[in-house]
């Protein structure tokens, strides 16, 4: 997908003419990643209907101040490759994360990934492209599905206790018991929803199920 041209500068209005990444990289390079080997760019992949959970980076900088214009913003990294068809080999590079929290401007939707990889050239019109990562530190989630899952596995459940069920998991501290039962009943997977799909599903659940 085209990005926001703001990583690398090409964008007409970027208040960063020579791109963003272009200004971080030395800095990465200070706290030990080398990034000389890729574009000074981003490759957008979208995951429509889906939303990645990462965890345990291969390199984490926090609050990092690479511009005056707003404050300090905090990245992590992930190695991956990247083949499709007609390449002559895998090529690597690394996922780029400024973490939405610490990000003012130019925000990605949730289904969006940005790689850092060496220019290819002709990747427009590659038709096919598959994305290789460390399935326990990189995974792709379908919020929809696991909402859905999860409203099904709350229904009898509900329908027996009625509005006690709730009752656990109000207040501030709802959402983590909430978690704390759900992994105590063996349904992990619902854990990689967040609070709000969690606070969501509840809703679903109290106006369906309860008198």
């Amino acid at each position: 997908m085209a990005g926001h041209g703001v990583a690398s500068g090409r964008a007409a209005d970027s208040p960063y003419p020579a791109g963003t990444i272009a200004l971080q990289a030395p800095l990465f390079a200070r706290a030990g990643l080398d990034l000389s080997g890729c574009f000074a760019g981003t490759l957008n992949l979208a995951f429509p209907g889906g939303e990645w959970r990462l965890r345990q980076p291969s390199w984490h900088v926090a609050l990092l101040r690479w511009t005056d214009r707003h404050p300090p913003e905090s990245f992590s990294f992930w190695p991956c490759q990247l083949r499709w068809r007609g390449a002559g080999s895998v090529v690597s590079g690394w996922i780029y994360w400024p973490h939405p929290e610490t990000k003012q401007r130019h925000v990605q939707p949730p289904d969006r990934l940005e790689v850092l990889a060496p220019w290819i050239e002709g990747i427009a019109g590659v038709d096919h492209l598959e994305l290789g990562v460390d399935g326990s530190r990189c995974r792709l989630v379908q919020p929809a599905r696991l909402r859905a899952r999860l409203l099904e596995f709350l229904k009898f459940r509900v329908l027996a206790a009625q509005g006690e069920f709730f009752a656990s998991f109000n207040g501030p501290a709802g959402m983590a018991r909430l978690r704390a039962w759900l992994g105590s009943q063996g349904w992990a997977e619902a854990l990689d929803l967040s609070d709000s799909d969690l606070v969501l599903v509840l809703e679903q659940a109290r106006a369906l199920y309860t008198d």
